[in-house]
């Protein structure tokens, strides 16, 4: 095998840990949150954190990729995550139990940054310019695939310990280290400052932003802190804009956004992570809840997403090298527009044999995944080739926090409208039984933190455990349309984001070696525009 291949295999190896640790924890979210003794807010700040220091700290870790050297800083980024994998996994249980599994967390998200980013500037050293196009399409169907593995390596790991979704990274994470150490090339050193004060401003804009998100459902979108969070933070994104205009070795470069392909592709990506990254919490919760399946049976679900991600996936890539990222972008967003809004429609039909790989939301969540599949790699893969100069961490780095973000956004948004539903809904339903708005409250607690258990119902007469609990299981599927529905919203976005994508091919540009202060054109295939 050529170096350049091994060195793809273990960067591969390395980049899915960090998708599949995005999706993992969520389903192994009540087994966590009984065995340590969590929160609700302590279990679900140890599933967002990662997303909300992922997308504070990619940008900061693409330039420092860029200055520093992919490879020494892809080392440092996979050490790290295989560290603090294994500190996830020694969580203790008492009082430290939720201080140390956040901060482990949040500290996985930093070595994810620190690694992706430069992980694409190695695919993009180590292969020649004819043969890169296909190196990427492999590098993002592969980890972009992996995110639906990890609720389906969850659900089984979590039957031997929860622990284990952890400790599973560490020798993958000395695999890969040692394969990148020996495999891939040197990095060149680029002798220019990094924009720090940049870095921190963007940082804590997309920090505040994030974290103002998260906490719009716990708190309420009317909380003047969550106001707060979500004004201050767009107005440091704002004055981060000014201050990368006007620096000359920016932390990146505005003038990527010129290309309307590169725009274009962003925005494909934020609203395409927004029904991605949410559906695994969503189906995760659905599947305990309403269809009554354990952890491991749930992880079928996201198995047929993965089936239909996959095929979808190759077919996008090889129609992507044909004719270009508009096509797969158009009908990727039309057929996972109708994947989810097809599974909307099924939600509430509980009667099915849930536990059966073929029952009528089968072939939905096929398409879902299909549709998400075939274009999320040509899109990710476009933006890179469209990189200004040679600065492919930063511009990949802008791609993956678009990723983050549309999934923080998603979450909140989704998880404050099924919030809201759940509510009005189960509040209904339990006064029937002679429950109070108390009893519908706690057990809207439970499901938000993912767990089947019908929390509240030990208030209640024991001769109606069993019709509360259909109730709980109707109601939460009633509530959970609203975000299938969203999803098939956003994909329906993408569609049209379609439309207007520029028609063609693009290659990466010729040169390898940065150029400072300009952009350098993607090269177009004249014949298929």
């Amino acid at each position: 095998m050529k170096s350049s291949n091994l060195a793809l295999s273990g960067l591969i190896l390395a980049v899915s840990m960090t998708t599949i640790d995005q999706t993992i924890v969520a389903l192994s979210a009540p087994s966590i949150q009984q065995n340590l003794g969590l929160s609700h807010d302590g279990m679900q700040w140890a599933v967002n954190v990662y997303l909300l220091t992922t997308a504070a700290f990619f940008l900061l870790g693409g330039r420092v990729a860029d200055v520093i050297g992919h490879k020494p800083m892809a080392l440092v980024g996979i050490a790290g995550f295989g560290l603090t994998s294994l500190l996830c996994g020694l969580a203790p249980t008492g009082d430290l139990a939720e201080p140390w599994l956040v901060a482990a967390r949040a500290l996985q998200g930093v070595s994810g940054a620190i690694m992706f980013p430069a992980a694409i500037g190695i695919v993009v050293e180590g292969f020649a310019r004819e043969s890169r196009g296909r190196a990427m399409a492999i590098f993002f169907a592969i980890t972009g695939a992996m995110t639906a593995i990890g609720p389906i390596a969850g659900g089984y790991l979590t039957i031997w310990t929860w622990r284990a979704i952890f400790w599973v990274n560490v020798p993958i994470a000395v695999a890969a280290f040692l394969i990148v150490l020996f495999a891939a090339r040197p990095s060149k050193r680029r002798h220019e400052r990094i924009d720090w004060l940049g870095a921190a401003v963007v940082a804590a804009g997309m920090g505040l932003v994030v974290f103002g998100l998260q906490q719009a459902s716990p708190w309420g979108w009317g909380s003047p802190a969550v106001i707060a969070s979500l004004v201050v933070g767009a107005g440091l994104l704002v004055v981060f804009v000014m201050l990368q205009r006007r620096s000359r070795q920016p932390l990146i470069r505005i003038a990527a956004f010129r290309d309307r392909g590169f725009t274009l592709s962003t925005l494909a990506t934020l609203f395409a992570s927004i029904a991605f990254i949410s559906m695994f919490f969503f189906l995760s919760v659905y599947g305990q809840v309403s269809l009554q399946l354990s952890a491991a049976e749930t992880g079928l679900l996201f198995l047929k997403f993965f089936i239909g991600f996959v095929v979808a996936s190759r077919i996008g890539s090889v129609r992507f090298d044909k004719h270009g990222a508009r096509t797969v972008v158009l009908f990727g967003g039309v057929i996972g527009a109708v994947g989810f809004g097809w599974l909307a429609s099924t939600a509430t039909d509980l009667s099915i044999h849930a536990d059966a790989f073929f029952n009528p939301q089968t072939w939905p969540i096929v398409v879902a995944g299909a549709g998400i599949g075939l274009m999320f790699s040509p899109v990710s893969t476009d933006a890179v080739n469209r990189a200004i100069g040679a600065s492919y961490g930063e511009v990949s780095a802008i791609s993956q926090t678009m990723k983050n973000f549309g999934g923080a956004l998603g979450l909140a948004v989704f998880t404050t409208i099924v919030t809201s539903r759940l509510t009005d809904l189960l509040t209904d339903s339990f006064a029937k039984f002679g429950g109070s708005a108390a009893d519908a409250q706690g057990a809207v607690d439970r499901i938000s933190g993912a767990s089947g258990s019908g929390s509240g119902l030990s208030a209640l007469p024991t001769a109606i455990q069993e019709q509360i609990m259909h109730a709980v299981r109707a109601d939460y599927a009633g509530a959970v349309q609203w975000a299938f529905w969203g999803m098939a919203a956003a994909m329906a976005i993408v569609a049209v984001v379609g439309v207007f994508y520029p028609a063609g091919r693009t290659s990466l540009p010729e040169r390898d070696e940065p150029t400072t202060g300009a952009t350098a054109e993607p090269t177009t295939d004249p014949a298929t525009v």
